[in-house]
């Protein structure tokens, strides 16, 4: 083990995952029995919902990701850029991984189990929808959870806020063309105006929000203690917004889940080999350039999890709550939690294997 993972290792504050977080995923199928019920009950009540849009974006929705994404944005330290430097192979590694290969070899996955594969399993006229989901899954990498993964991975701190806050500035240019360029690909038709106001609502504006609010702790007494004292508070507010996300989604979605079950399988086969292609993929560049476990370990999990508050968010604006995108991203979010603790598992278990022969 190098120095370098050895004061990690003593410095890891061994945190644990909540008890929402580590059942996330029963939740979300709580919320999608819930919403299916409710959906086949209240139609009215959800198509007010529905309608209730200004330039097609959704209020309800709008209020509901901003209440997820900035707590977790609140969070970043875009002050801590500078030290990209100190880790810039794991880094590098990691910015190949999110923006070169994760987009790419979705899309091509999704056009390969959508409409080949699968395609006699799955609605005709939402196979399109389906693919541009997947898509927009993939193009977003995932800000919050990856921090929980970095600490069970005994992961380097600094490495992990520095490749965060990185990817969330890249973000800010490169979502919208990476999403426009494969949708077009896909032969999907691209709704730019919506797109760039998706990015405007969802990403600009929170990280604006979060940053302005964060510099306003950071002139308070105590500010880290008042920093953690709000992220604690917000905290639940933030899994609450996501949960009730998830019961309008599936409201307008119930009715086509309930023709074909089997929707919600089909849409998880494509996400889970991506998952497990680019984690293992990033894990590997990492030994060859012999980048240290603690380093090597969250670049994988950042490469390979997604933002998923991001992606519902934009389904929804660019295709409808009703809208194969709109459950496709809903799908990640059932299989983020398990998924990526088995990749925090199979990181942990190789360790061994990976600090062989390295000097590691």
């Amino acid at each position: 083990m190098s120095s370098q993972c050895e004061v990690t290792a003593k410095k890891a504050s061994g945190a644990e995952m909540g008890f929402f977080e580590r059942y996330l995923t029963l939740w979300v199928f709580l919320c999608i029995i819930i919403g299916i019920a409710l959906g086949h009950f209240l139609p009215t009540t959800f198509q007010a919902i529905g309608s209730m849009e200004i330039a097609k974006v959704n209020l309800p929705v709008a209020i509901l990701i901003w209440l997820m994404i900035i707590p977790m944005l609140l969070k970043i330290d875009f002050g801590v850029l500078h030290h990209v430097k100190e880790h810039w192979k794991g880094v590098g590694v990691t910015l190949f991984i999110n923006w070169a290969v994760k987009p790419f070899s979705m899309a091509f996955l999704g056009w390969l189990f959508i409409r080949v594969f699968f395609a006699d399993w799955l609605p005709a006229d939402q196979h399109d929808s389906y693919i541009a989901g997947l898509i927009i899954l993939a193009a977003a990498p995932c800000t919050a959870m990856v921090f929980v993964w970095s600490n069970l991975t005994k992961g380097e701190p600094h490495f992990t806020l520095t490749q965060v806050a990185l990817n969330d500035t890249i973000m800010i240019f490169a979502f919208a063309p990476i999403v426009g360029l494969l949708l077009g690909i896909s032969a999907i038709t691209v709704p730019w105006d919506t797109l760039f106001l998706s990015v405007l609502i969802y990403i600009v504006l929170p990280v604006i929000a979060a940053q302005l609010w964060r510099r306003y702790i950071f002139t308070r007494p105590h500010h880290y203690q008042l920093l953690d004292t709000i992220l604690k508070r917000l905290h639940p507010v933030s899994l609450l917004a996501l949960l009730l996300t998830i019961i309008l989604l599936f409201g307008f979605q119930g009715e086509q889940i309930l023709a074909q079950p089997i929707i919600i399988v089909l849409l998880a086969v494509p996400i889970l080999i991506q998952v497990y292609f680019n984690s293992g993929l990033a894990y590997w560049l990492n030994r060859k350039l012999k980048v240290a476990h603690c380093v090597a370990g969250p670049s994988a999990l950042i490469g390979a999890s997604n933002f998923f508050e991001l992606s519902v968010a934009v389904a929804i604006s660019l295709f409808g709550f009703q809208s194969g995108a709109a459950l496709a991203t809903v799908v990640g979010v059932l299989v983020e939690v398990p998924v990526m603790l088995s990749v925090v598992k199979i990181v942990n278990s190789t360790k061994p294997w990976y600090e062989k022969n390295h000097n590691l």
